[in-house]
């Protein structure tokens, strides 16, 4: 696997290695032992997979308490999958990092606890996957306004059309009203 370092240090894309030929193709998606040495020392406790359809933005979300780590995928559409720092002391407090995930090119991203994490469907519709450090807790769920305009992110949207929203992402928290770590 290679790692692909983005404009926050702690952010990674990973890219597998693909063998392939016309019966189809193979991947290895994740190796304990090569993630501690080469991304991040933490342990996996839960796996989430989720189908949406075009158009649907979720997020962006993290927890206060449960912190949640994420090894994020697509297995199948595309995705645009962004992560904003929300780390008081970091030197990239504020910052964000937007990354094209899709079924196609097979990369990973890694979302650090102290991240906002949240995706936009590009496609028809698409398969997400992502490995979690902790249990999902909503009780201590925040979700940020998609379109605040501090962040000011530059959400690839279909038609400059509106995205679907959920009813906690519809009322999501500017980020100067946001609790931090």
């Amino acid at each position: 696997m290679k790692v692909i370092e983005t404009s926050i240090p702690d952010v990674k894309i990973i890219e597998p290695q693909v063998f392939g030929d016309e019966r189809g193709f193979f991947l290895e998606t994740f190796r304990d032992d090569w993630f501690i040495k080469n991304i991040a020392d933490v342990t996996f406790i839960q796996d989430n997979h989720s189908k949406s359809s075009h158009g649907i933005l979720r997020g962006l979300h993290y927890q206060l308490k449960n912190t949640q780590g994420k090894l994020v995928r697509v297995t199948s559409g595309e995705v645009y999958d962004v992560a904003v720092d929300m780390r008081k002391n970091s030197p990239t407090y504020g910052q964000h990092v937007g990354v094209l995930l899709s079924g196609e090119n097979k990369r990973q991203l890694w979302v650090p606890e102290g991240f906002a994490h949240g995706f936009y469907v590009m496609s028809e519709s698409v398969e997400f996957v992502y490995k979690c450090t902790d249990y999902y807790n909503p009780e201590h769920e925040v979700s940020l306004l998609w379109n605040d305009p501090t962040l000011n992110i530059q959400w690839p949207l279909i038609e400059d059309k509106s995205p679907s929203l959920s009813a906690k992402d519809q009322i999501g928290l500017l980020f100067e009203d946001a609790p931090t770590f």
